[in-house]
């Protein structure tokens, strides 16, 4: 796929790239998971995503500039790290999850992190994404004393799945 969209419209060419949920999916796994290499992404797939569809989505992502491959060395595996505009994405995401709380029925484990964002507001997001900058493009956080994001989001997850009924799950 190529970076030229098939308009000038902003929201166009935004969704050519962002549109495809595994694509989203993906940028999601990358985000909250941590998970930088294929095989991560491929087995910690909660939608079970297909090895030629994550090849193929990872390919584009790093294509339109969302993510980085670092060239891994005979016997390594390639890293994929965030770019700018994939730690930009973030917002995005956040606005889609709290448009899928209201709106739709879903796990509620893996409603938390959600959850957590939308009650968080923007300075969550903010730190969210200082915290990916550094993990991902090697800038330091603002306050590298403040509690990361990351970690708040998956001491929510673990107190919530703490609580959950078998039925609840």
């Amino acid at each position: 796929m190529g970076t030229t969209p098939r308009s000038g419209c902003a929201i166009n060419a935004a969704v050519e790239v962002l549109g495809d949920p595994w694509a989203m999916l993906v940028l999601r796994d990358i985000m909250f998971g941590n998970r930088r290499h294929f095989r991560e992404l491929l087995n910690g797939s909660e939608e079970g995503i297909a090895s030629n569809i994550l090849s193929s989505r990872l390919k584009n992502l790093t294509a339109q500039g969302l993510l980085s491959r670092a060239d891994a060395r005979r016997g390594q595996r390639a890293t994929y790290s965030l770019t700018e505009a994939g730690i930009q994405v973030l917002p995005i995401m956040v606005a889609l999850g709290t448009w899928g709380l209201a709106h739709r029925t879903g796990d509620k484990r893996l409603r938390v992190r959600a959850e957590l964002l939308r009650d968080g507001g923007p300075e969550l997001v903010d730190a969210m994404m200082d915290e990916l900058r550094e993990l991902h493009l090697g800038v330091p956080r603002p306050d590298p004393d403040a509690p990361r994001p990351s970690e708040q989001l998956q001491a929510a997850y673990l107190r919530a799945i703490e609580t959950l009924s078998p039925d609840d799950a």
